[in-house]
C-alpha cells in the first residue's frame, strides 16, 4: 500500500488527509497546524464548513512551501450553475489565500435540480483546462448520479468523495467509481456521525474492530483507516484534539491481513448515516455562501 493515490488525470494525491468538517472556526487553525507539523499533506474543506479562511491562515502559519500540502474544498449547492460556480472559486481561494486548487469538488449531486450540477461541472472543467484547479471531482454522488453527469459533461470525476465506514461502504458506487477510474474518497471513515452502529454502540467498542487492533496493537480507529487505505480508497478523519490526530496518521506501519479486512467488511449494515443525497434539496439546504 503506497501514502499517495495516482488520480485519472495523472496528479498525486495523499491517501489519507485531515478534514475540517464540523471544526469551529476558532478550532480550525490550530487543528490544522497540528494535523501538518504532525504529517498530514492533504487537508479537505469545503464552502459551507465556513472555516477556508482559518484552513488558509493555518497553512501560512505552519509555513510548509504551498506545493507540498494538496489542498481539496468544495463547492455549495447555493453557487451551483456555470457563472455562478465559476465565483465560487474565486471565494473559496480568496478565503484560503491560494490562486490555486488541488481539488475542487462539487459537494452534493442535486438531483431536484441537474441542470445546475451539469452547469457546475462545466465549470470546474473550465477551470481544470485554465489550470487554475489541478483535479475535480464530486461529493456524495450515487451511481445514477455520476452517469447522469458523464451523459452531459466531457471529464470523468478524479475523486468521488462519499460517506464510507465499516457499517456503511456504499459498494456500488465503489465498483462504479473503480470502473471509470474514480479514487472513492471516504468522509467520517472512523466516525463523527457515523460512529455508531445500528445498535446505538460506538464503532470503537466493535468487538471485531477491538480483536483485530489488539492483534496487532493498535485502536479501532486506526483499524479502520488501515481497512480503507488497504483497498484503496482515499480516507479523511478529523478531530481537534492532538493525540487523536496523531493516532489517525500512524497507520503506515501495519498490514491486515485478507481475512482481516473480509471481516471488517462483513460489518457492512447497508444504513446510510448521513442525510440521503436525494433528500439534499435547494428548498431544505440552500445557504448563501459569503463572500469574505
Amino acid at each position: 500500500m503506497t501514502k499517495e493515490l495516482i488520480l485519472n488525470n495523472g496528479v498525486t494525491m495523499p491517501a489519507l488527509g485531515f478534514g475540517v468538517y464540523q471544526a469551529a472556526p476558532e478550532e480550525t487553525v490550530d487543528a490544522v497546524a497540528t494535523a501538518l507539523e504532525t504529517g498530514y499533506r492533504l487537508i479537505d474543506t469545503a464552502a459551507a464548513y465556513g472555516n477556508e479562511r482559518e484552513v488558509g491562515e493555518a497553512l501560512r502559519r505552519v509555513g510548509i512551501p504551498r506545493d507540498e500540502v494538496f489542498l481539496e474544498t468544495k463547492v455549495w449547492i447555493s453557487d451551483y450553475g456555470y457563472d455562478e460556480t465559476l465565483h465560487a472559486f474565486e471565494k473559496s481561494t480568496g478565503k484560503l489565500g491560494v490562486d490555486q486548487l488541488d481539488l475542487l469538488i462539487l459537494h452534493q449531486a442535486l438531483p431536484t435540480r441537474f441542470d445546475l450540477t451539469v452547469g457546475a461541472y462545466r465549470a470546474l472543467e473550465r477551470l481544470l483546462a485554465d489550470g487554475r484547479v489541478a483535479a475535480i471531482g464530486v461529493s456524495n454522488f450515487m451511481v445514477e448520479h455520476l452517469d447522469r453527469l458523464a451523459a452531459e459533461t466531457s471529464i470523468i470525476p478524479a475523486v468521488n468523495q462519499i460517506e464510507a465506514h465499516p457499517y456503511f461502504s456504499q459498494r456500488a458506487v465503489q465498483e462504479a467509481d473503480a470502473a471509470v477510474g474514480t479514487v472513492t474518497q471516504a468522509w467520517s471513515p472512523i466516525g463523527g456521525i457515523t460512529a455508531y452502529r445500528p445498535d446505538g454502540a460506538s464503532a470503537f467498542e466493535d468487538e471485531t474492530l477491538r480483536a483485530i487492533g489488539a492483534a496487532h496493537g493498535r485502536t479501532p480507529a486506526q483499524v479502520m483507516l488501515r481497512w480503507h487505505l488497504q483497498q484503496g480508497r482515499s480516507a479523511l478523519p478529523k478531530s481537534v484534539r492532538p493525540a487523536r490526530i496523531a493516532e489517525n496518521f500512524d497507520v503506515f506501519d501495519f498490514e491486515l491481513t485478507d481475512a482481516e479486512l473480509s471481516s471488517i467488511d462483513a460489518l457492512d449494515t447497508g444504513v446510510r448515516r448521513g442525510p440521503a443525497p436525494e433528500d439534499v434539496t435547494l428548498e431544505a439546504f440552500g445557504r448563501p455562501i459569503p463572500e469574505a
